[in-house]
């Protein structure tokens, strides 16, 4: 796997790249990706940390998230409505799957109309 720093700038710049999606710091130096004010990944601080990680709003694929070596459902209460957070580490998933998982999460934030939009440039 590519450097955990790296691969997060890069799953950072694909979630901002989606219909409407930004990125904000609700929490000082924590970036998280939003659409429509609403929370879809949380990427945590990123730099100065033992572990690197990314947190996912899923269904579809939640099972397979929680299968990742050391992944685990979000704290906070999270987890109870489908967040997964997975560490970046040798063992995670490569990144055209972790990208889907974050279209996934998007999908599940997004309002209806930007999703559509998103599903334009697939046609």
């Amino acid at each position: 796997m590519a450097d955990p720093r790296r691969l997060r700038r890069q799953l950072l710049k694909y979630a901002v790249g989606m219909p409407g999606a930004y990125e904000d710091h609700p929490w000082g130096d924590e970036s998280v990706a939003k659409v429509s004010g609403k929370i879809f990944v949380f990427f945590g601080a990123g730099e100065g940390r033992p572990t690197i990680a990314i947190a996912v709003k899923l269904d579809e694929s939640q099972e397979q998230a929680l299968m990742v070596p050391d992944a685990a459902p979000t704290g906070y209460g999270l987890g109870r409505a489908g967040w997964v957070t997975i560490p970046l580490l040798e063992t995670t998933p490569p990144p055209p799957v972790l990208r889907d998982w974050i279209e996934e999460s998007y999908r599940r934030v997004a309002p209806k109309r930007l999703v559509s939009e998103l599903d334009a440039r697939y046609a």
